[in-house]
């Protein structure tokens, strides 16, 4: 009878609208979940394509003039400059985003950060032109930084924006679910340019990776040009609620939601970038194993990441971002030193695991919950601005952790200093979580 019933309501002009609108916000939802993934992926992509380039060939190419050592160091100190000008660029167009709409600003970053690292791989080396090429390396990553430092937050608040408010965990998670794949991408794409011969490798081959960047932008530039703009700035515009300028309000009003961002990032940057970017270089110079053990050790990382990203950001919306989030950060602290001896064993299978685990399994505990976790610590009129510029400043310890770790593994030869050092980052936003407010169920309209 419910069946019937339920088959004749929908026979009604009523029902019908019900249905039509239910299938529009379907047909919605999977549309913004796939512009928010197209520009992480590009972004994450880029970038992990530059750190694997770091870790693995830009000390060659492009200070060839140093030792073995110094070449990783320098290479590693152009990954963190990109790093160190993320939160100019997340305050820049936070700013904008704010001020003028989510949707222009993300078609823009994405073109920064698309077109740079394009050029990057038709930069000429060294032994080509000599010194100018770690200048102009440099001069192309703080560009790609500046484009990155909004991208991914644009791309996390447009899509929990647009969620229902009992998923916004879990359908924000899948901007997080971009960065997997684009880690899963640049990986693969480094992997399949290493089948060549070293020297074909290392003349040409290393650019495909970055080559290849410019057929993702086009593909994510067609997808975005279709979302329409958040429905919650929409709402913030039509009752003139916007911020006259977002920046400084943000600083005036919004310091402790900024301070708690800052801190629950330091975990998340060193839980990330020491397995799928500092690993690779110190496997190669400490446990002498080839680059693609390390690898393909990531591309597990990456594939884990897909499957237990959405768990945790669907955990979050039941128990709690605070519980998720924050029990990813103890979890990476206890098997922080357990990963290093993996790693040492010099055992491939022992290997794979200790990457998969930490960079797969715990750190998307914090992927996974944070997308909704941050964006509901600020109000919509500085959301942008606010998550960006935060998330972005934090990320400067994200780009100077490989260094940091290089250099503490070349000065001790042994790997603890660098796991007592992560450690340290993790309990800093374990603290701050504690010290966090449960997010979970506010509004994130506009009051």
């Amino acid at each position: 009878m419910s069946e019937i019933a339920e088959s004749a309501g929908l026979q009604t002009p009523m029902g019908q609208a019900r249905a039509a609108n239910a299938a529009d916000s379907t047909a919605r939802i999977r549309l913004v979940v796939a512009a928010s993934m197209i520009g992480t992926i590009i972004e994450w992509y880029d970038f992990f394509v530059y750190g694997t380039a770091a870790a693995l060939v830009f000390a060659p190419l492009f200070f060839s003039n140093a030792s073995p050592t110094i070449g990783t160091l320098a290479a590693f100190a152009t990954y963190a400059f990109g790093f160190a000008v993320r939160p100019i660029g997340g305050a820049v167009f936070g700013h904008l985003g704010d001020k003028f709409g989510r949707k222009a600003i993300l078609i823009t970053t994405l073109m920064v950060m698309g077109i740079t690292t394009t050029l990057i791989g038709l930069l000429p080396t060294f032994g080509q032109i000599g010194a100018w090429a770690p200048v102009l390396l440099l001069i192309l990553r703080l560009i790609q930084g500046f484009g990155a430092g909004a991208e991914f937050a644009g791309a996390a608040i447009l899509a929990v924006e647009f969620s229902p408010s009992g998923r916004r965990g879990f359908f924000g998670s899948w901007s997080q679910i971009g960065v997997a794949i684009g880690l899963a991408a640049a990986v693969a794409a480094f992997w399949l340019a290493q089948q060549l011969p070293e020297q074909q490798f290392m003349s040409w081959g290393w650019r495909v990776p970055f080559l290849a960047s410019s057929i993702v932008l086009l593909v994510g530039l067609w997808i975005r040009a279709r979302i329409g703009e958040s429905p919650v700035f929409k709402q913030i515009q039509s009752e003139r609620k916007l911020a006259r300028s977002p920046l400084i309000e943000v600083l005036k009003t919004q310091p402790k939601s900024l301070l708690l961002v800052l801190g629950m990032r330091f975990a998340d940057n060193a839980v990330l970038y020491i397995p799928v970017v500092f690993t690779l270089s110190y496997l190669k110079l400490h446990v002498h194993l080839g680059g693609n053990v390390g690898l393909i050790g990531v591309f597990l990382a990456a594939a884990t990441q897909v499957i237990f990203i959405p768990l945790f950001g669907a955990a979050s919306d039941r128990i709690g971002r605070r519980i998720v989030y924050g029990g990813g950060a103890a979890a990476a602290a206890i098997v922080m030193i357990p990963y290093f001896w993996l790693i040492d064993s010099a055992n491939v299978w022992a290997v794979w695991f200790a990457i998969t685990l930490l960079g797969g399994v715990v750190y998307a505990a914090m992927a996974g919950s944070q997308p909704a976790f941050f964006s509901e610590l600020f109000p919509p009129h500085l959301r942008y601005t606010g998550v960006a510029g935060a998330r972005e400043f934090g990320a400067i310890a994200g780009g100077a952790i490989p260094l940091i770790a290089a250099a503490l593994s070349a000065a001790y030869s042994s790997a603890t200093p660098v796991a007592v050092f992560v450690i340290c980052m993790c309990l800093v936003t374990v603290i701050t979580v504690v010290l966090a407010p449960e997010t979970r169920g506010r509004s994130i309209g506009a009051a």
